[in-house]
């Protein structure tokens, strides 16, 4: 188990699936909201959590402010999951929960959304996660924030043009990325 920081829902526990995800620590979550919140990137915001895992980002950001959540999850177990800490947080009403993996996800929609947040596994290769990024881009409302989390081994991340990174950090073994869709002029 564990729980949603802070907000409306602030304090409420949510569930795990039993394996194959690496739930983000609180204080990583934390720095991360901490961080949204002062950039006042959650209220209102429609937001994308890929690699969903529990949900516990795209639920945190709910909690604070945000409008919508999408949920894209590859495996059963874990959607499944995120859809039940969806329902117990009576949440059911602004997400929706897509098993399916991130690529083929990105490659048919049509939606758009103003946050992304991206857990995916510490083990995906670089380029695998580069192409990510790539079919996310159009899908980025203007002025949209993008975090990625990944390990702090792994090599630098490749951004597509348009998405500007404005910090890197680092918590242990775990680095957040920050990235904004057009914020600097070409």
């Amino acid at each position: 188990m564990t729980r949603i920081i802070a907000g409306e829902l602030g304090g409420r526990r949510i569930a795990v699936p039993p394996r194959g995800t690496r739930p983000t620590t609180d204080r990583v979550r934390e720095a991360l909201f901490s961080r949204l919140d002062h950039q006042d990137a959650l209220h209102g915001a429609r937001v994308l959590d890929l690699f969903a895992g529990s949900g516990a980002l795209g639920l945190e950001a709910l909690s604070r402010g945000a409008t919508s959540a999408t949920f894209v999850e590859a495996a059963a177990s874990a959607a499944r999951v995120i859809a039940a800490n969806a329902k117990a947080l009576s949440a059911t009403d602004r997400t929706r929960v897509v098993k399916e993996r991130s690529l083929p996800f990105l490659a048919r929609t049509t939606d758009q959304w103003d946050l992304v947040l991206i857990d995916p596994p510490y083990d995906i290769a670089a380029d695998d996660l580069a192409a990510v990024l790539e079919a996310l881009a159009p899908r980025l409302m203007a002025d949209a924030v993008v975090v990625v989390e990944w390990t702090s081994r792994a090599p630098r991340l490749t951004w597509p043009t348009g998405l500007v990174v404005e910090r890197e950090r680092d918590y242990g073994e775990t680095r957040l990325h920050w990235a904004r869709w057009g914020s600097v002029e070409a």
